[in-house]
C-alpha cells in the first residue's frame, strides 16, 4: 500500500506546490509531540474507581458523549482578515492540556491554522481567476455563435454568388469617414480586453503585442480603426480579425491579410457609394480559426478547473490524515472538531468551480462535439494508452537478437581481422541511433509540452532502442559476411548508406506506423530549432537545442557521410577526399557553429517575448562558446603560439561561464544559504554525495577542450578515435546535465512554466468611449 505522503506529493500540481498543505512540516511538528510524550512517564492521578465512574458517565448520552468531552479540548475562532479581503482567518485556542508539552501542541495548531488559511486564500484567488476566464469565454461563445448563425442565415437565404462560393464570407459595411489620429496611449487603450486582469497576474505572456493582428467587437455606435485608418461595421458590430503570430506561417498569412485589407480599404475610399459606405467581406476561414482558438481556450480552462478540484480534494485528505495521526499520538478526539471547521471553510464549501466546470462541459458538448458527450470528453479528458504485453514481448525478443548478433559480429570480425577498418561507419550509425533514441526519450519527458494523445512511454522508447540496434547490428553482421565471402568493397559499402536512408524514410513516413505522432513531433521540434527567431520558444525546443550543442561530432559525421556517398567516394574508397575539399571543410566549421547559433537565437527570442535580462545573459554563454570554437578552428589552420594562447584564454572564459550557468542556473545548486550545504533546499536523491560527485564530474568533462592543447601527446592515436572518445565523454556530461536540469525544473519550476496555459482569444470588446 502506497503511503499517503508519496501519494500526496505524486498528485499535486508542481506549479502550485507551495500553495498545498505543508504535510511534511505538520508531520515534523507531530513527531516532536510524539517524542516528548514517549519520554514523559505517565502518572496515575486518579484511582481506578474514579476512572470507572468517569468512563461510565461519559458513555451516557445524558451527561455527554465523546464529542462533547473533546469539545472542551480546543476551540477554533473565526475572524475576518485585517486586509479587507473578506476572507476568514482561523485561530485555534487550547482549552486544556492536550499533550505533555503544551508549547509543542500550540506550535502544531499554529502551523495547522496557517496551512488552512493559506489554502483558503489560494483557492479563492485561483477561483476568481478561473471565474474571470469563464466570463470571458461566455462572451466569446456568444459572439462566435452569433457570427456562425449569420453564416447559416446567409446560406439559408441563398445569398451565394460564384465568388462567395470560392471564398465564403460575410458582407460588412465600411465607413469612408476618416477618424482623427489618436495618440499611442489611446491605441493601447483600444487593445484592452477582459484578459487584462489575467495578464496583470502574470498569465498572459503567451504572445507579444508587437506580433499580432487584433479581432475586436463593440456595440453598434462604436468605431474601430483598421490599418489604414478606416472603420468597418458588420451587422451592427465593429470587427477586426486577429491572428496570433506564433509561427512563420501565421506571420506571413497575417502580413498578407493586413496588406490585402489595406488595399481594399484604400480602393473603397475612392469608390464610396452615395450613402458613403462600401462592402468588406469577413471570410469563413478566419471565423474557423477563431473557433479553433476558443476550442483550445475551453480545453485549457477545463483542465485548470480540474486541477483546482484536485487541489481541493488533496488538501482535504491531508487535513484528515494529519488529524487522525494527531488523535492517535495524543489520545484525544480532535478530528471531529477541527474537521468540521475544514469542511465548512471556503475551499471545501464553495461550489463555483464545479458549476463552471459543468458549464464548460455543456458548451463543448453542444458547440464543438455535436451533442456527443463521449467525443467531447476525448478532448477535455484525454486518456493515455493502455500498456500492452506485446511491447514487453518484443523488447525481450529484440534484446536477445541484439546480443546474439553482436556476439556473432565480434567472432566473425576477429576471425577475418577486418573489424576495425569498418568500425568508423558502424559507430556513426550507432551514434545516429543513440541520438534518435535520446530525442524520443526527451519526447516522453516533456509530455506536458507535447499534448499528444499517443505520447511515448519509457517502455516504447526501450522497444525502439532495442529494435533499431538489432537492425543495425544485423546489417553490420551481413556487411561483414559479404566482405568475408569475397564481394567487392564497392558493392558492400552501399549497405550502410541504404540503412541510413531507410531510417530517414521511416522518420518522414506519412503512414500511421512506427509512432507517427512522435516522429512528426520530432520533425516539428527540429524545424522550430532551425528557425529559432521566428518561433515562440517552449521548453521542449530549447531543451532539444541544448542536446544538439552536445552532438556537434554527430552533425559533422552526418555531413561527412553525405559527402562520402554523394561524391561517390565509397566507390573509390577514397576516405580522405571529403577532408581535402575546401568547401567541405568550410561547411564543417559552419556545422560546428550552428547548434550554438540556434540556441543563442532562442535566448534572443525569449528575451523579446518575456523581457527578462537573464535570457540575454544566457545568450552570452553561447556567444562565448562560438568564439571559443572559432579560435579552435583558426588554430587548426595555423598552429602558432599566438593562436594557442588565444584558444586557452577564450576556452577558459567559456568554460567558467558554462560551469556557473550549469551549477547555479540550470541545476539550482551552489546555494550558500541552503539547508543542504552548497546544494538546494529540495533534492530528489537521498544520497547528497551524488550531487557533489556530479559537480566534480561536470567540471572534469567540461575541460575536454584541453585535448586541443595536449594533442601532441596523442600523436600515436588516430584522431578519429580521440574524437569518438571525447564525444562519448560529452554524451555522459549531457546525460548528467539532463537529469539535474529536469529535477530543478520539476521541484522549483525554474523556467516559470504554467500548469494551465493562457490561450489568446480572438474577439475583444471595446468600450463605447473608445
Amino acid at each position: 500500500m502506497v503511503k499517503f505522503t508519496k501519494q500526496f506529493e505524486g498528485q499535486l500540481v508542481p506549479e502550485w506546490k507551495d500553495a498545498f498543505v505543508d504535510y511534511s512540516q505538520l508531520k515534523k511538528d507531530l513527531k516532536k509531540i510524539h517524542l516528548l510524550t514517549n519520554k514523559v512517564e505517565k502518572k496515575q492521578t486518579e484511582t481506578s474507581f474514579i476512572k470507572t465512574i468517569k468512563s461510565s458517565l461519559g458513555k451516557l448520552s445524558i451527561f455527554g458523549n465523546k464529542e462533547r468531552e473533546s469539545s472542551r479540548a480546543i476551540k477554533v475562532h473565526t475572524k475576518l482578515a485585517s486586509s479587507g479581503s473578506n476572507s476568514d482567518v482561523y485561530e485555534t485556542e487550547l482549552l486544556e492540556k492536550i499533550a505533555d508539552d503544551t508549547d509543542a501542541a500550540k506550535e502544531f495548531f499554529v502551523c495547522l491554522d496557517t496551512q488552512l488559511n493559506k489554502v483558503n486564500q489560494f483557492y479563492k484567488t485561483k477561483e476568481k481567476e478561473f471565474l474571470e476566464r469563464g466570463e470571458c469565454m461566455k462572451k466569446q461563445m456568444e459572439i462566435l455563435i452569433e457570427l456562425k448563425d449569420a453564416f447559416k442565415q446567409k446560406q439559408a437565404n441563398g445569398e451565394s454568388t460564384q465568388e462567395s462560393k470560392e471564398d465564403d464570407s460575410i458582407s460588412c459595411t465600411i465607413s469612408c469617414e476618416e477618424d482623427s489620429v489618436r495618440s499611442r496611449t489611446d491605441q493601447m487603450q483600444l487593445q484592452e480586453s477582459c484578459l487584462d486582469d489575467l495578464e496583470n497576474n502574470g498569465v498572459g505572456a503567451l504572445e507579444t503585442p508587437r506580433s499580432e493582428e487584433s479581432i475586436k467587437i463593440n456595440s453598434e455606435d462604436s468605431k474601430l480603426r483598421t490599418v489604414s485608418g478606416r472603420v468597418f461595421n458588420c451587422q451592427g458590430k465593429n470587427l477586426k480579425i486577429k491572428i496570433p503570430l506564433t509561427n512563420p506561417s501565421r506571420t506571413f498569412s497575417a502580413i498578407s491579410y493586413l496588406i490585402k485589407e489595406d488595399l481594399i480599404n484604400q480602393s473603397s475610399s475612392k469608390k464610396c457609394g452615395p450613402d458613403g459606405v462600401n462592402k468588406l467581406r469577413i471570410s469563413k476561414k478566419k471565423l474557423s480559426h477563431a473557433e479553433k482558438m476558443i476550442k483550445g481556450a475551453l480545453t485549457e480552462l477545463y483542465k485548470g478547473l480540474n486541477y483546482l478540484k484536485t487541489y481541493r480534494s488533496l488538501n482535504m485528505l491531508a487535513f484528515m490524515n494529519i488529524l487522525k495521526k494527531f488523535d492517535k499520538v495524543t489520545g484525544k478526539q480532535i478530528l471531529p472538531i477541527y474537521l468540521k471547521v475544514v469542511e465548512s471553510s471556503y475551499f471545501n464549501s464553495s461550489d463555483k468551480v464545479i458549476n463552471l466546470s459543468d458549464e464548460v462541459e455543456e458548451w463543448f458538448i453542444k458547440h464543438f462535439a455535436g451533442e456527443n458527450r463521449r467525443k467531447a470528453m476525448k478532448y477535455l479528458k484525454p486518456h493515455h494508452r493502455k500498456e500492452s504485453h506485446s511491447v514487453t514481448f518484443f523488447i525481450g525478443l529484440f534484446t536477445g537478437c541484439f546480443v546474439a548478433l553482436l556476439a556473432g559480429y565480434i567472432i566473425v570480425a576477429h576471425l577475418t581481422g577486418i573489424m576495425f577498418g569498418l568500425l568508423f561507419l558502424h559507430l556513426f550509425l550507432y551514434g545516429c541511433n543513440i541520438f534518435m533514441w535520446r530525442k524520443a526519450r526527451i519526447n516522453y519527458s516533456f509530455i506536458f509540452e507535447l499534448g499528444s494523445k499517443n505520447e511515448l512511454k519509457f517502455r516504447d522508447v526501450f522497444l525502439i532502442c532495442t529494435a533499431s540496434m538489432s537492425v543495425i547490428v544485423g546489417v553490420m553482421f551481413v556487411h561483414l559476411l559479404l566482405l568475408a565471402k569475397g564481394y567487392s568493397l564497392r558493392q558492400v559499402q552501399v549497405i550502410p548508406g541504404l540503412l541510413l536512408l531507410v531510417f530517414f524514410l521511416i522518420l518522414i513516413c506519412p503512414l500511421n506506423i512506427f509512432y507517427k505522432s512522435s516522429r512528426y513531433r520530432l520533425i516539428t521540434v527540429i524545424r522550430n530549432i532551425v528557425f529559432s527567431p521566428l518561433y515562440k520558444v517552449v521548453m521542449l525546443d530549447f531543451f532539444m537545442a541544448d542536446q544538439l550543442c552536445s552532438q556537434v561530432p554527430m552533425l559533422r559525421n552526418l555531413e561527412y557521410i553525405a559527402c562520402y556517398y554523394i561524391t561517390g567516394s565509397y566507390a573509390t574508397q577514397d576516405y580522405g577526399y571529403c577532408m581535402r575539399v575546401k568547401y567541405y571543410r568550410d561547411l564543417a566549421y559552419a556545422v560546428s557553429f550552428l547548434p550554438y547559433y540556434w540556441r543563442a537565437m532562442q535566448c534572443a527570442r525569449r528575451w523579446f517575448d518575456e523581457g527578462e535580462m537573464s535570457h540575454l545573459v544566457n545568450l552570452g554563454k553561447y556567444v562565448s562558446a562560438m568564439l571559443a570554437a572559432g579560435t579552435k578552428v583558426a588554430y587548426e589552420k595555423e598552429r602558432s603560439t599566438g593562436w594557442l594562447c588565444l584558444v586557452v584564454a577564450m576556452s577558459s572564459i567559456a568554460t567558467v561561464y558554462q560551469l556557473y550557468w550549469d551549477f547555479v542556473k540550470d541545476w539550482g545548486l551552489l546555494q550558500h544559504n541552503s539547508n543542504n550545504p552548497w546544494l538546494r533546499n529540495q533534492l530528489m536523491l537521498r544520497q547528497k554525495y551524488i550531487y557533489y560527485f556530479s559537480m566534480v564530474l561536470n567540471l572534469v568533462l567540461r575541460l575536454a577542450w584541453l585535448q586541443t592543447v595536449l594533442h601532441s601527446s596523442f600523436e600515436h592515436v588516430d584522431y578519429r578515435v580521440t574524437g569518438l572518445f571525447l564525444a562519448a565523454l560529452e554524451v555522459i556530461r549531457r546525460g548528467h546535465w539532463n537529469f539535474y536540469r529536469l529535477e530543478n525544473e520539476h521541484l522549483n519550476n525554474a523556467g516559470k512554466f504554467r500548469a494551465v496555459k493562457t490561450v489568446p482569444l480572438p474577439f475583444r470588446e471595446v468600450d463605447e468611449e473608445d
